[in-house]
């Protein structure tokens, strides 16, 4: 199966639940990444503002910034790259590429601070490897941070035993 053929498959997969049954799912996930050592012991950490069909971030990155970490989400700023921004509250968002809510604001330049990365994909399999949506952003972005530990999160539906990937994909260190 290539790239192309597990992105529909996975699609339709997300066409059997309403938007409300996706929101009920996503609680689990959040809740398991709260828990999460990593989480707790992080100080700055890269997430992102959920699309609808994606696990559901809005309420965790309020959280984690009332928790007192720095959180930085991704801003497209090319048709080839994003940058990362301070998220301080839902006042900072502005929609953006892709019809994805951005924080406005300065780039967030000091990348080697960052602890963790939450990352969404489109499925993943038990190796870490990661389907996205086909753009590359996220392989780019977290290429120039190989250091830094990744979370990749996803539906239990989404996971797979095989996800196509090339050299240049990058894998999470672990799936939720």
């Amino acid at each position: 199966m290539n790239k192309k053929e597990l992105r529909d498959i996975i699609r339709q997969r997300k066409r059997q639940f309403s938007s409300d049954e996706l929101r009920e799912l996503s609680l689990a996930v959040c809740q398991r990444l709260l828990a999460h050592p990593r989480v707790a012991a992080a100080k700055t950490i890269l997430l992102y503002y959920s699309l609808p069909d994606e696990v559901c971030t809005h309420n965790l990155v309020d959280e984690l910034v009332d928790m007192g970490k720095k959180v930085l989400l991704p801003a497209v700023v090319s048709d080839t790259d994003m940058e990362a921004r301070v998220y301080r509250n839902a006042d900072d968002l502005k929609l953006g590429a892709f019809g994805i809510a951005e924080p406005v604001g300065e780039k967030y330049a000091d990348l080697k601070t960052i602890d963790l990365a939450i990352v969404p994909g489109m499925s993943f399999d038990n190796d870490g490897n990661r389907l996205g949506r086909g753009k590359g952003y996220y392989d780019r972005f977290l290429s120039a941070i190989p250091y830094i530990y990744k979370i990749g999160v996803c539906f239990d539906f989404q996971k797979v035993d095989h996800v196509p990937h090339s050299t240049h994909d990058i894998a999470m260190d672990e799936v939720l």
